[in-house]
Protein backbone atom coordinates (compact mmCIF):
# COMPACT_ATOMS: atom_id res chain seq x y z
CA UNK A 1 0.00 0.00 0.00
CA UNK A 2 1.44 3.30 -0.84
CA UNK A 3 2.30 5.87 1.71
CA UNK A 4 0.22 8.49 0.64
CA UNK A 5 -0.86 11.52 3.13
CA UNK A 6 -4.33 13.36 2.70
CA UNK A 7 -6.82 14.95 4.59
CA UNK A 8 -8.92 14.75 6.59
CA UNK A 9 -5.92 15.27 9.05
CA UNK A 10 -5.48 14.53 12.87
CA UNK A 11 -3.96 17.16 14.92
CA UNK A 12 -0.80 17.20 13.76
CA UNK A 13 -1.52 17.48 10.49
CA UNK A 14 -3.90 20.29 11.05
CA UNK A 15 -0.66 21.68 12.89
CA UNK A 16 1.77 21.41 10.02
CA UNK A 17 -0.82 22.38 7.47
CA UNK A 18 -1.47 25.58 9.07
CA UNK A 19 1.97 26.16 9.52
CA UNK A 20 2.62 26.02 5.75
CA UNK A 21 -0.41 27.96 5.18
CA UNK A 22 1.42 30.58 7.70
CA UNK A 23 4.66 31.03 5.39
CA UNK A 24 2.69 30.85 2.13
CA UNK A 25 0.99 33.75 3.08
CA UNK A 26 3.34 35.36 5.29
CA UNK A 27 6.24 35.43 2.83
CA UNK A 28 4.06 35.53 0.02
CA UNK A 29 5.52 32.31 -1.64
CA UNK A 30 3.06 31.48 -4.40
CA UNK A 31 2.81 34.29 -7.02
CA UNK A 32 1.86 31.93 -10.00
CA UNK A 33 0.31 28.60 -9.76
CA UNK A 34 2.92 26.61 -11.43
CA UNK A 35 5.15 25.25 -9.45
CA UNK A 36 7.72 22.49 -8.93
CA UNK A 37 8.59 20.22 -6.18
CA UNK A 38 12.28 19.05 -5.29
CA UNK A 39 11.47 15.50 -4.74
CA UNK A 40 14.45 13.77 -3.16
CA UNK A 41 11.73 11.29 -1.85
CA UNK A 42 12.96 11.22 2.01
CA UNK A 43 10.06 12.52 4.70
CA UNK A 44 10.61 16.70 4.26
CA UNK A 45 10.05 16.16 0.03
CA UNK A 46 6.88 13.80 0.55
CA UNK A 47 5.75 16.09 3.47
CA UNK A 48 5.94 19.04 1.04
CA UNK A 49 4.87 17.51 -1.69
CA UNK A 50 1.55 15.81 -0.04
CA UNK A 51 0.52 19.34 2.16
CA UNK A 52 0.76 21.41 -1.15
CA UNK A 53 -1.16 18.61 -3.14
CA UNK A 54 -3.87 18.74 0.15
CA UNK A 55 -4.12 22.43 0.06
CA UNK A 56 -4.44 23.24 -3.46
CA UNK A 57 -7.89 24.85 -4.39
CA UNK A 58 -8.92 25.25 -0.92
CA UNK A 59 -7.64 28.85 0.50
CA UNK A 60 -5.11 29.64 -2.22
CA UNK A 61 -5.54 28.82 -6.01
CA UNK A 62 -5.34 25.88 -7.13
CA UNK A 63 -1.82 24.58 -8.03
CA UNK A 64 -0.39 23.26 -10.98
CA UNK A 65 2.42 20.89 -9.32
CA UNK A 66 5.43 18.86 -10.91
CA UNK A 67 7.27 17.01 -9.09
CA UNK A 68 11.29 17.09 -10.31
CA UNK A 69 13.58 14.61 -8.73
CA UNK A 70 17.20 13.84 -9.09
CA UNK A 71 18.53 10.34 -9.23
CA UNK A 72 22.01 8.74 -9.70
CA UNK A 73 24.77 6.28 -8.53
CA UNK A 74 25.26 8.77 -5.67
CA UNK A 75 23.39 11.98 -4.60
CA UNK A 76 22.17 13.61 -1.39
CA UNK A 77 18.86 11.96 -0.01
CA UNK A 78 17.61 8.96 0.32
CA UNK A 79 18.24 5.79 -1.71
CA UNK A 80 14.73 5.14 -3.39
CA UNK A 81 13.51 3.49 -6.46
CA UNK A 82 12.17 5.75 -9.65
CA UNK A 83 9.34 3.35 -9.66
CA UNK A 84 8.58 3.97 -6.22
CA UNK A 85 8.37 7.95 -6.89
CA UNK A 86 6.72 7.53 -9.91
CA UNK A 87 3.57 5.54 -8.16
CA UNK A 88 3.12 7.74 -5.43
CA UNK A 89 2.86 10.80 -7.54
CA UNK A 90 0.82 8.84 -10.01
CA UNK A 91 -2.37 8.60 -6.96
CA UNK A 92 -1.58 12.58 -6.81
CA UNK A 93 -2.06 12.82 -10.47
CA UNK A 94 1.35 15.14 -10.17
CA UNK A 95 3.69 14.23 -12.78
CA UNK A 96 7.32 13.16 -12.39
CA UNK A 97 10.44 14.75 -13.87
CA UNK A 98 13.05 12.52 -13.65
CA UNK A 99 17.19 13.71 -14.08
CA UNK A 100 20.14 12.28 -13.24
CA UNK A 101 22.93 13.25 -11.74
CA UNK A 102 26.86 12.75 -12.72
CA UNK A 103 28.39 12.55 -9.41
CA UNK A 104 30.93 9.62 -8.82
CA UNK A 105 32.43 8.34 -5.32
CA UNK A 106 35.83 9.11 -5.70
CA UNK A 107 34.97 12.92 -6.41
CA UNK A 108 31.98 13.38 -4.23
CA UNK A 109 31.49 16.00 -2.02
CA UNK A 110 28.07 18.06 -0.79
CA UNK A 111 29.27 21.58 -2.93
CA UNK A 112 29.48 20.01 -6.02
CA UNK A 113 26.68 17.78 -5.52
CA UNK A 114 24.38 20.41 -4.26
CA UNK A 115 24.88 22.91 -7.37
CA UNK A 116 24.79 20.21 -9.55
CA UNK A 117 21.57 19.07 -8.44
CA UNK A 118 20.12 22.77 -8.04
CA UNK A 119 20.99 23.32 -11.81
CA UNK A 120 19.43 19.65 -13.00
CA UNK A 121 16.19 20.84 -10.81
CA UNK A 122 16.20 24.28 -12.31
CA UNK A 123 16.76 22.99 -15.85
CA UNK A 124 13.66 20.54 -15.75
CA UNK A 125 11.55 23.39 -14.26
CA UNK A 126 12.12 26.26 -16.73
CA UNK A 127 11.40 23.57 -19.75
CA UNK A 128 8.39 23.16 -18.41
CA UNK A 129 7.69 26.65 -18.00
CA UNK A 130 8.05 27.30 -13.92
CA UNK A 131 10.03 29.16 -12.25
CA UNK A 132 8.90 28.85 -8.86
CA UNK A 133 10.60 25.60 -7.20
CA UNK A 134 9.90 24.34 -3.37
CA UNK A 135 12.65 22.85 -1.45
CA UNK A 136 11.68 20.97 2.03
CA UNK A 137 13.94 22.42 4.09
CA UNK A 138 12.37 22.91 7.20
CA UNK A 139 12.98 24.63 10.41
CA UNK A 140 15.82 22.94 11.98
CA UNK A 141 17.71 22.88 8.54
CA UNK A 142 17.14 26.83 8.89
CA UNK A 143 18.89 27.19 12.30
CA UNK A 144 21.77 24.06 10.82
CA UNK A 145 22.21 26.79 8.51
CA UNK A 146 22.38 29.78 10.06
CA UNK A 147 25.55 28.07 12.42
CA UNK A 148 27.29 27.23 9.88
CA UNK A 149 27.32 30.48 7.97
CA UNK A 150 27.54 32.42 11.41
CA UNK A 151 30.94 30.05 12.46
CA UNK A 152 32.32 29.04 9.27
CA UNK A 153 32.02 32.68 7.56
CA UNK A 154 30.80 35.32 10.26
CA UNK A 155 27.59 35.56 8.37
CA UNK A 156 24.37 35.58 10.10
CA UNK A 157 22.52 33.87 7.36
CA UNK A 158 19.92 31.21 7.68
CA UNK A 159 17.85 29.29 5.05
CA UNK A 160 15.01 32.44 3.73
CA UNK A 161 11.72 31.71 2.83
CA UNK A 162 11.83 33.22 -0.75
CA UNK A 163 14.92 33.11 -2.94
CA UNK A 164 15.00 35.16 -6.22
CA UNK A 165 18.01 33.23 -8.21
CA UNK A 166 18.55 35.77 -11.07
CA UNK A 167 21.27 34.00 -12.90
CA UNK A 168 18.94 31.15 -12.89
CA UNK A 169 15.81 32.96 -13.93
CA UNK A 170 13.34 30.62 -10.95
CA UNK A 171 12.47 31.54 -7.59
CA UNK A 172 13.19 29.12 -4.49
CA UNK A 173 10.52 29.15 -1.87
CA UNK A 174 10.58 27.24 1.28
CA UNK A 175 7.18 26.10 2.23
CA UNK A 176 7.91 24.36 5.40
CA UNK A 177 9.94 26.69 6.93
CA UNK A 178 8.05 26.85 10.39
CA UNK A 179 7.51 23.24 10.71
CA UNK A 180 10.20 21.45 12.85
CA UNK A 181 12.24 18.23 12.06
CA UNK A 182 10.35 16.27 14.95
CA UNK A 183 6.74 17.18 13.64
CA UNK A 184 7.59 15.71 9.97
CA UNK A 185 9.46 12.79 11.58
CA UNK A 186 5.87 11.78 13.23
CA UNK A 187 4.17 12.80 10.56
CA UNK A 188 5.59 10.65 8.12
CA UNK A 189 6.09 7.24 11.07
CA UNK A 190 2.18 8.23 11.01
CA UNK A 191 1.52 7.48 7.34
CA UNK A 192 4.18 4.82 6.27
CA UNK A 193 7.31 7.16 5.07
CA UNK A 194 9.84 7.84 7.36
CA UNK A 195 11.97 4.13 7.35
CA UNK A 196 13.69 6.29 3.90
CA UNK A 197 16.92 7.83 5.29
CA UNK A 198 19.87 9.72 3.27
CA UNK A 199 22.33 7.11 1.94
CA UNK A 200 24.97 9.46 1.24
CA UNK A 201 28.16 8.21 2.00
CA UNK A 202 29.94 11.62 2.56
CA UNK A 203 26.47 12.90 3.88
CA UNK A 204 27.14 11.38 7.46
CA UNK A 205 30.09 12.53 8.44
CA UNK A 206 29.35 16.24 6.59
CA UNK A 207 29.39 19.62 8.23
CA UNK A 208 26.23 19.87 8.25
CA UNK A 209 25.65 16.57 10.17
CA UNK A 210 28.48 17.87 12.99
CA UNK A 211 26.28 20.96 13.68
CA UNK A 212 23.19 18.41 14.04
CA UNK A 213 25.40 17.15 16.60
CA UNK A 214 26.28 20.17 18.62
CA UNK A 215 22.99 22.15 18.52
CA UNK A 216 22.22 18.78 20.31
CA UNK A 217 24.54 19.75 23.01
CA UNK A 218 23.89 23.07 23.24
CA UNK A 219 20.24 22.11 23.82
CA UNK A 220 21.01 20.55 26.82
CA UNK A 221 21.95 23.85 28.21
CA UNK A 222 19.36 26.08 26.26
CA UNK A 223 16.79 23.89 25.20
CA UNK A 224 15.02 26.57 23.60
CA UNK A 225 17.70 27.44 21.18
CA UNK A 226 16.43 25.27 17.87
CA UNK A 227 13.51 28.24 17.73
CA UNK A 228 15.39 31.05 19.72
CA UNK A 229 18.09 30.70 16.93
CA UNK A 230 15.36 30.41 14.35
CA UNK A 231 13.23 33.65 15.11
CA UNK A 232 16.72 35.60 15.75
CA UNK A 233 17.50 34.68 12.25
CA UNK A 234 14.25 35.65 10.72
CA UNK A 235 14.26 38.71 12.67
CA UNK A 236 17.79 40.12 12.19
CA UNK A 237 19.38 38.09 9.22
CA UNK A 238 22.15 39.83 7.12
CA UNK A 239 21.07 41.00 4.09
CA UNK A 240 23.60 38.57 2.37
CA UNK A 241 20.85 36.28 3.30
CA UNK A 242 18.69 36.90 0.02
CA UNK A 243 21.30 35.10 -1.49
CA UNK A 244 20.99 31.30 0.01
Amino acid sequence: MLPIAQPPWTTLGKKIESKVRKALFEFDLISEPKIAVALSGGKDSLTLLYLLKAISGRGIPALDITAVHVKGEFSCGPAITEGYLQKICAALEVPLVVQESTQKREKLECYSCSRERRRLLFEAAKERGITTIAFGHHRDDSVETLLMNLLHKAEFCANVPKVPMHDYGVTIVRPLLFVTENEIREFATMYGFARIVCQCPVGQNSLRSQTKSLIKQLEEVYPNVRQNLFQAALTYGSDKCTLR
